[in-house]
């Protein structure tokens, strides 16, 4: 899916062309190149980024509990099975909004300063000669700006998960209120067995998993973005004449570098769901990540890492279809309100 070269002028770097996203205007092809002024702006970004997510997690919260419980190491029927699939969507239906429009809007913004920085000239002027410009990274500057962007959503999406998962693995009903959940996050050790003079967690409970959750997000994040982003410059390239990708097809280049990710990063996300339940099977307090991968190698060998593959697989390329169709199209409406 890579470029073919031009044969004769160089042209724009694609991150800073027409079809970029769909979101920057054409660029004349004269000796100087002017940077865009059509990156979508922060509040456009935050708005769409938030429907995008609230979208994808409340319509698929199913299999996303289904992949939890795989990946639970007490096994998927110990977990809950089937039963009660829909425990926890009000912390999700809470936390999808801000998380993802979070991302969305560091995103975005960070793909146009870090663009800026790119072919910003002495003299603070947005137009280079064709000679001065060095050469631009697409994909160094996509890896960048999405984990930039998975570092602010992890603020809100980390609480979210912690609360999430323990609601959906949860074996008694009394425990399935999101109230009832933070209280015992908050106040249960984070290592250790719980006793009289155990120091409760606290803020530290909620955010259990922090930087596991970010060693797998931001990997994710640098696989998925270049292959989503260079999907569409491909297509708008090859069947649009080079112009804005339809959200439908956006949507399609999500689904196929979700999934792509997804399965890559599945180890990942396993040590990350095991961590944040807090325990394993024998009620066993986790010390830390490496413990967890230390047991679970040990208890049930390696291909346990791969627990949940093919729900995650199938949730995120699913998922990647609706986000990434609801994020352009919540763009292209909301965009001219405030562009």
């Amino acid at each position: 899916m890579k470029e073919q070269p031009p044969t004769s002028s160089p042209s724009p770097s694609p991150l800073l062309s027409s079809h970029n996203s769909g979101h920057c205007d054409s660029l004349q092809h004269t000796d100087t190149y002017t940077l865009p002024a059509a990156t979508p702006s922060f509040l456009s970004s935050l708005i769409a980024g938030g429907v995008a997510g609230t979208t994808v997690d409340v319509t698929l919260y199913p299999i996303d509990t289904i992949k939890t419980r795989l990946q639970a190491p007490g096994g998927f029927w110990k977990a809950g099975g089937f039963r009660g699939i829909y425990q926890g969507l009000g912390a999700v239906a809470l936390g999808s909004a801000p998380g993802a429009a979070l991302f969305f809007s560091t995103y975005e913004q960070s793909k146009q300063v870090l663009a800026a920085g790119y072919y910003s000239s002495s003299s603070s002027s947005s137009s280079v000669s064709t000679a001065e410009a060095p050469k631009l990274n697409d994909a160094t500057i996509h890896m960048t700006a999405a984990s930039a962007g998975e570092l602010m959503a992890c603020l809100v999406r980390v609480p979210t998960e912690v609360i999430k998962g323990r609601m959906q693995t949860a074996s008694s009903p009394e425990k399935l209120s999101i109230c009832e959940t933070i209280f015992t996050v908050w106040h249960e050790p984070l290592t250790g067995k719980a006793s009289s003079q155990s120091k409760p967690a606290g803020l530290a409970g909620l955010y259990r998993g922090f930087g596991i959750t970010l060693f797998r997000e931001i990997p994710f994040a640098m696989i998925q973005f270049p292959l989503y982003e260079r999907a569409k410059i491909w297509w708008s390239d090859k069947f649009n004449d080079g112009k804005r990708t339809p959200p439908v097809v956006a949507a399609g280049c999500g689904s196929l570098s979700g999934a792509v990710a997804g399965a890559v990063t599945t180890p990942l996300d396993v040590l990350k769901t095991r961590y944040m339940l807090g325990q394993d099977a024998n009620n066993y307090r986790y010390k830390g990540v490496f413990d967890v991968l230390q047991r679970t190698l040990q208890n049930e060998g390696a291909l346990a890492l791969l627990h949940g593959i093919q729900a995650r697989v199938f949730w995120i390329s699913l998922g990647g279809f609706v986000f990434f169709g609801a994020y352009e199209s919540s763009l292209s409406l909301v965009r001219p309100i405030f562009i």
